[in-house]
């Protein structure tokens, strides 16, 4: 299954024409964050797939479309706030490949009075937690807890900045310790320099920063 995965700002190719031959063959799109809801609806239109989004920190509850109209979702996607969802690679065939099991946090660190979709270390624990009963159930019915992880900000101490806004989550480490997500996927830490690392393996999970963009082929 191929992913195209997405964070934080618009890129001009894919915010074109030039997506379709570009991405044709993409079973999938994940968005971690801090993208408008424009830019997603572009995209779930052009390639016609499955397109699941977490919120990033700049992301508001409603956005203004250029006809005026006020939306509070991306039109076509699926929100994976707190939620758990599923999805498929169907072949030019018709025939559905194997099942992969999703879910998401988004927001960041909180480091001012915003009220979307910041949170302090336990307010985003409590949040994990309250994922555990469909995770279980998953692994009652599939085998196992969970595939991909979406989340916008980083686990802490992985991609993370040393200030507040920046600083990762500790509770996404101990939900790979116990879930063991094969892919944690998350944006908000932007990427400057060539030999930053934007790949690290912790235990069985491999830690991606998408920013971005990334076209990630899941085995």
């Amino acid at each position: 299954m191929k992913i195209l995965a997405l964070s934080d700002e618009v890129v001009d190719f894919i915010y074109s024409p030039r997506i379709k031959e570009q991405y044709a063959d993409v079973d999938l799109v994940l968005g971690c964050g801090d993208l408008p809801f424009y830019y997603l609806e572009f995209i779930v239109t052009v390639l016609n797939v499955p397109l699941f989004y977490v919120a990033g920190n700049h992301d508001k509850p409603s956005q203004y479309l250029s006809d005026g109209r006020i939306i509070s979702r991306a039109e076509g996607c699926e929100s994976l706030e707190g939620m758990t969802a599923s999805a498929r690679a169907r072949s030019p065939d018709g025939v559905t490949g194997p099942r992969l099991l999703l879910t998401g946090l988004g927001g960041c660190l909180r480091y001012n009075q915003e009220p979307y979709h910041q949170y302090t270390q336990g307010e985003m624990a409590g949040r994990a937690l309250r994922l555990a009963p469909a995770l279980l159930a998953n692994r009652l019915r599939y085998r196992r807890y969970l595939d991909i992880l979406v989340t916008h900000a980083p686990p802490r101490g992985i991609h993370d900045g040393a200030d507040q806004a920046h600083t990762g989550f500790e509770a996404f480490l101990r939900f790979m310790d116990v879930f063991k997500p094969r892919f944690l996927l998350h944006g908000h830490a932007h990427i400057y320099r060539r030999d930053t690392v934007t790949v690290t393996h912790y235990k069985t999970t491999d830690v991606i920063n998408v920013y971005p963009y990334r076209l990630i082929e899941y085995p």
